[in-house]
């Protein structure tokens, strides 16, 4: 039965392409939330992006008809522009009529009376906007076409086990699938296998989309770091890999996704060469002033963004230098330091910067670019939505590698437009991993300290 749909603005932010996503149904939009569009317009970040382009979306579709009377998309539905029915006498008192959500609330009410029996759903990713309009006696639905629809998100390895002899073909070199495993494993992901008739007999794996087999990176050091646990292990076989693309980590505060990234993004362009350089991208999600109100250059905005690479580029220099002094005193060379060695991180990632080797950017200034011969690092990717994701994965040129990290818990996510199962870490977790070209794991352990592992566990 055909539906009509009322769009609150934060959908059209959220989704600058949902005008697609309502199948044969009559989709209206209040004129009060493209008011909202022109005013977020001027924002900066994922806001303005999206307020942009949606707007740009809404000007493709009026080219067919006339948007106040309608216009029919190519998927069978309608879209319209409410102009009327603003009427507040059929809200209680008690609500702010000089809000911008009570006028939409106001002409939802007014369209609902108008067209019944046909059902007329208010959908918005509003906390309180969804509060209220469930008060009033709307039908109240979130927006639900790029939601992950499981509650076990994808972790990218299995326990299982086999006898010896399967484990024993796997070290030589691969093991066909398993029937009784034929159907459940996606491409790069990993097996923790035990033996069933011998103790001890375990081996990690990985299913490379014909065999299953050993891991070939696992013992790798990377600018002087090396996986302390069996799913840095398996990130470590990831982001190593030349012929995996994309790469996903997830995982709680200190399992280590920011500095294994950045270890092997220093090792491979700095040390090795393998790429031209290294990309750090971090969306701003601000809790005061947009980036575009900070003071300074581009990079200068950014640097208070980017404290998880500075942070790990000092730890993984610092190490570097402790090696270096130890392999000294190791020679017989006798070395005494009064006080830490100078060391700035800041001039450290200047001077690459300077040779273009290393860039720090943010997605505002991703639009039209194409990334070649890169590793790009996109960090906190659970605070994007599903739409810039894929904005950034089409930035994607020949001989470049993208790798997601984050934290897509509710706890994590400050961008009121994404929730731990619609932002766009989740999103591309689940809809890239059928592919060889892509790889995925979930971080388990917390290794910052033991202080970080009793506040991530209990708290």
């Amino acid at each position: 039965m055909i539906k009509n749909y009322i769009l609150d603005t934060n959908v059209m932010i959220h989704d600058p392409l949902c005008f697609y996503k309502f199948e044969d149904n009559h989709i209206i939009i209040p004129i009060i939330c493209v008011e909202e569009l022109d005013h977020l317009k001027k924002r900066e970040g994922i806001v303005g992006y999206h307020a942009r382009s949606a707007a740009r979306e809404l000007s493709n579709i009026r080219k067919t008809g006339s948007l106040s009377e309608g216009v029919k998309l190519e998927n069978g539905g309608t879209l319209r522009i409410e102009l009327n029915h603003m009427d507040f006498t059929s809200l209680p008192d008690g609500l702010d009529y000089n809000k911008n959500d009570t006028k939409i609330l106001a002409v939802a009410k007014k369209l609902q009376e108008i067209y019944e029996p046909t059902q007329t759903i208010l959908v918005t990713k509003d906390l309180y906007m969804a509060i209220k309009g469930d008060a009033i006696g709307l039908d109240i639905q979130d927006y639900q076409n790029d939601k992950v629809e499981t509650d076990d998100l994808y972790r990218g390895y299995m326990d299982t086990e086999m006898y010896s002899k399967d484990i024993d073909a796997i070290y030589a070199g691969g093991l066909n699938v398993p029937k009784e495993l034929e159907k459940t494993l996606f491409p790069n992901e990993f097996l923790h296998i035990k033996s069933l008739d011998r103790d001890g007999h375990e081996i990690l794996a990985r299913y490379d989309g014909d065999k299953i087999v050993p891991l070939k990176y696992q013992s790798e050091v990377s600018w002087g770091l090396v996986p302390i646990n069996r799913e840095q292990k398996m990130a470590y076989e990831l982001l190593l890999n030349p012929d995996i693309h994309f790469v996903t980590i997830s995982g709680g505060a200190g399992s280590g996704k920011t500095i294994l990234a950045t270890a092997v993004a220093l090792q491979k362009v700095i040390e090795q060469g393998q790429y031209r350089k290294v990309v750090f991208v971090r969306p701003v999600v601000p809790a005061g002033n947009d980036i575009g109100y900070l003071p300074g250059t581009e990079e200068e905005k950014l640097r208070p963004w980017m404290g998880s690479f500075y942070d790990a580029i000092e730890s993984l220099v610092d190490q570097k230098v402790l090696k270096k002094q130890k392999e000294t005193i190791g020679k017989g060379r006798h070395m005494v330091y009064s006080e830490k060695p100078e060391f700035s991180v800041d001039d450290f990632i200047e001077q690459y910067r300077r040779f273009g080797v290393i860039e720090t950017k943010t997605f505002t200034y991703m639009r039209g670019r194409t990334l070649t011969d890169a590793l790009v690092i996109v960090d906190e990717a659970q605070e994007i939505t599903p739409h810039l994701a894929k904005l950034m994965l089409t930035r994607a040129g020949f001989g470049s590698k993208f790798v997601f990290i984050g934290d897509p818990s509710d706890n994590q996510i400050d961008n009121v437009l994404v929730d731990a199962k619609s932002n766009g870490l989740v999103y591309t977790i689940e809809k890239m991993k059928p592919y060889p070209l892509t790889g995925h794991v979930t971080l388990k352990q917390v290794e910052r300290s033991p202080l970080a592992k009793i506040a991530e566990q209990s708290m």
